[in-house]
């Protein structure tokens, strides 16, 4: 059966968006609402992409290539309009079709909600290996959970975070199929039954208490420039039974439908706060799902054209996106044997050949561990096939180091009545890699340091990258509009180590100005933005200085906060002083449980009405905090930074994203040595990038030594007066003692040693402010040069090490029609 092509013509395009209108949004042009004519134009773009998807699909179900599969908790993709628009090459189509019908396009492209299945740099790493996947031809599903309410919209009642539904699908999504006769079954609680027959013992079997169903809704991914149309697999949950007629009958409405809302809990938010047990529960059910129905679909397409199972694991290569998907591991296992009747020492060779790690964090209580009692009520057969697994691994451990008594206990899975995902993950995986150098060394020299030792081979770095086309080219369609100019192509966007030809023009005049042209309409951009969304008006001619990242302690924004602090202190004690004027834009949720981050914020917030009230700093400091930090908020406030604050504790983030964001969009960061920080400033140059901090040495070295915040409390005058400030009702009147745990936190354990960087990350930043001013030129050169020099971070780059030193994949080319 031939299929007929799609022609690119205006006339064609306003047609198709005719006959979406009517054939599947039913309506009429006379009777249509805006945002009928938003969906049509939706569906249309994505009948552009079908044809190619199709395409692909067919060739790769002809050549049976290796996959990768990759797992992963959260996807933060961002709109889908303008990324479908630019890589469906629709987009100039589009608005002359538009045009016709006396509209413009701009405006559907503000109904385009992002849809909400991720939080922070993991999910945004993994949409942005999704794209670099399908850009570069390689045959991938990406497998997750369809959240129907995301994990929260952030808004601000008096200064405090609140968190209401992100309610992404209330009109329904035009970018997703659902596909309900692909669900599967989810098993939960219940036992083991031990199968014996007349020669012995013949298997083990799972009987769950309860049984819930998994239906996948996928999304098209493409490629940009190319034919490649992969997919990512969204899982809701549904009950086996969702409506009890007898209860409704009876009046007993809310019983009816008790199944399906138990059920259905599982996907209803990203990460619920797990500060209950009932919370806890429900993360490991959700875990558990999402693992549970990706495997078995999986499996199905393997035996497309597979069948025996020695094969599986040079036809799929299974990535874990930290630690959410571990479970991954034991059922495979539980597959392999109880389902397939395969020996232990086979399943577990197909297994561990099958399976890779990629560890996001060094901080300890990311490194996920669940009690053992709650596995064996609800995965009891997983637990017995987790211990055998550490049974038979610290049997290696012992024989390996039979003097060393103490090694097998620190090594184990299971230890203090938890199962240990991390040590699951790395036993159980081929590969285990960080996301930078330094966090790949702190990895093998401390976090897993036992059994680096022990499988030193298993452990290597691919430092993490983002992909240009949404981070430049949608979201600086400017400055993309002036490299491709100046570069002759757009080339970059597929080849981002060409950036490198834009320093020859760093000392070009004119190319400076017209780069400071874009820089400072940008500005002028985010400050419209700033002042719609929070009312505070900010100047465009000042330095913007942009801090927007999760909330967490080890980030920093607290320091942010004291430096401002000081830097009002100094205003105040004298309002002629020489003080750069600047503007503090802040972006970032806290996780609902998180009672700290959460009071961090209320104290940012409050800062900033008093700051910006104040008439003795007005025109020299202001402090803009956005709700509802997100991808489409990112992309307008990345554009418009000048300097790009990653103040991160050395030695406790684990790369970072934002950091390759704002430097690629002519950010000039202030920074520790953390993270992929360093590989900036190597690429960049130490001259082009305001270095301060403890190395993560120095850290290791004082907190072993005895860390003392109260020393350098009472040795730096700025620095007392700020926390007295706080601790004191500066910035409360109304509640004196609100930020006493912040004050208390700070002067007893100060835990990310923000007292210990404070008088260098003042001074550094003043170093920065004052260079901005003093020498545009100079300044200017250095945002080009950063941008010039950061080809490296590109999520292509990184799949590609991923794809020739992890999984062994080869590209698949899709031919053109």
């Amino acid at each position: 059966m031939s299929v007929t092509p799609i022609q690119h013509t205006v006339e064609d395009f306003a047609q198709a968006l005719l006959d979406n209108l009517y054939f599947t949004q039913g309506t009429t042009p006379q009777s249509a609402s805006v945002r009928d004519a938003y969906m049509t134009l939706c569906l249309t773009v994505r009948n552009y992409l079908i044809d190619r998807w199709r395409r692909t699909t067919q060739a790769q179900f002809e050549a049976n290539p290796k996959f990768v599969y990759y797992l992963s908790a959260e996807y933060l993709l961002g709109r889908q309009l303008t990324q479908n628009l630019l890589y469906s090459g629709t987009w100039q189509l589009a608005e002359e079709a538009a045009a016709r019908f006396g509209l413009k396009l701009r405006d559907f492209i503000g109904l385009d909600v992002e849809p909400g299945l991720g939080n922070g740099g993991l999910g945004r790493l993994a949409a942005c290996f999704l794209d670099s996947m399908a850009t570069l031809d390689i045959p991938c599903v990406g497998y997750g959970i369809r959240y129907e309410y995301g994990i929260f919209r952030q808004s601000f009642q008096d200064g405090w975070q609140v968190e209401g539904p992100d309610e992404w699908l209330y009109y329904g999504n035009p970018w997703e199929f659902p596909q309900p006769d692909d669900m599967v079954q989810v098993g939960f609680g219940g036992y083991t039954e031990y199968l014996m027959g007349p020669n012995g013992f013949e298997g083990v079997r799972w009987i769950p208490a309860e049984t819930i169903m998994g239906e996948p809704y996928h999304m098209l991914v493409p490629g940009y420039n190319t034919e490649t149309v992969n997919i990512i697999r969204l899982w809701r949950a549904r009950a086996t039974r969702e409506f009890d007629f007898q209860l409704f009958d009876m009046g007993d409405y809310e019983r009816a439908v008790e199944q399906k809302v138990r059920s259905e809990n599982i996907t209803k938010v990203l990460y619920p706060n797990d500060t209950t047990p009932q919370g806890k529960e429900l993360r490991l059910r959700q875990q558990y799902f999402f693992v549970a129905c990706s495997l078995k679909d999986i499996i199905r397409r393997f035996r497309f054209r597979n069948s025996d199972w020695a094969a599986f694991p040079d036809k799929v290569a299974i990535q874990l996106n930290d630690t959410h998907p571990v479970v991954a591991i034991p059922e495979l296992m539980r597959i392999l044997m109880d389902e397939e009747k395969l020996g232990w020492d086979e399943a577990w060779d197909i297994t561990r050949r099958t399976f890779a790690y990629t560890c996001h964090t060094l901080m300890p209580e990311a490194l996920e561990e669940w009690p053992v009692s709650m596995y064996g009520r609800l995965l009891p057969r997983h637990l017995e096939i987790i211990n055998e697994i550490n049974r038979r691994f610290l049997q290696e451990v012992r024989q390996r180091y039979p003097n060393d008594l103490d090694r097998a206990e620190r090594m184990s899975i299971v230890a203090h009545g938890n199962v240990r995902m991390a040590y699951l993950a790395t036993v159980g995986s081929f590969s285990v890699n960080g996301v930078a150098e330094l966090q790949s060394r702190l990895l093998r020299e401390h976090t897993l340091r036992d059994l680096a030792d022990f499988w030193p081979q298993k452990f290597n770095n691919k430092t993490n990258g983002v992909t240009p086309r949404r981070f430049m080219r949608l979201a600086n369609p400017r400055l993309s509009a002036l490299i491709t100019q100046t570069l002759g192509s757009e080339a970059w966007l597929t080849n981002l180590e060409l950036l490198a030809g834009l320093e020859a023009h760093a000392d070009d005049p004119a190319f400076r100005a017209a780069w400071r042209q874009v820089k400072q309409q940008n500005k002028e951009d985010l400050a419209a933005l700033c002042r719609r969304r929070t009312g505070v008006e900010v100047d465009p001619a000042t330095l913007f200085d942009v801090m927007v990242k999760r909330l967490h302690e080890y980030k920093r924004q607290l320091l942010k906060a004291l430096h401002i602090i000081t830097l009002y202190h100094r205003l105040k004690a004298d309002p002629q002083a020489d003080v750069p004027p600047r503007t503090f834009i802040f972006g970032a949720k806290a996780a609902p449980g998180y009672r700290m981050a959460k009071l961090i914020i209320k104290l940012i917030n409050d800062v900033g009405r008093v700051v910006n009230s104040d008439p003795d700093v007005a025109g020299r400091l202001k402090v803009a905090f956005l709700p509802n930090f997100n991808v489409t908020l990112g992309e307008r406030i990345y554009p418009a930074a000048d300097i790009s604050e990653q103040i991160s504790l050395a030695g406790k983030e684990a790369s970072g994203t934002g950091n390759m964001k704002f430097a690629l969009n002519g950010a000039v960061t202030v920074g520790t040595l953390d993270g992929a920080n360093i590989e900036i400033r190597e690429l960049v140059g130490p001259e082009n990038f305001f270095l301060f901090g403890l190395t993560a040495d120095q850290v290791f070295d004082l907190k072993a030594r005895g860390y003392d915040p109260l020393a350098y409390y009472r040795q730096n005058a700025e620095l007392k007066a700020a926390i007295d400030a706080i601790g004191g009702g500066a910035f409360s009147p109304d509640d004196r003692s609100r930020f006493q745990p912040i004050v208390q936190s700070l002067l007893t354990r100060d835990e990310f040693m923000l007292l210990a960087d404070y008088a260098d990350y003042v001074a550094v930043s003043e170093q920065a402010a004052r260079a901005y001013y003093a020498d545009p030129e100079a300044w200017t050169r250095m945002s080009i040069l950063n941008v010039a020099r950061c080809g490296f971070f590109s999520s292509d780059r990184t799949i590609r090490q991923y794809c020739a030193d992890i999984w062994r994949v080869q590209p698949l080319p899709v031919r053109r029609t």
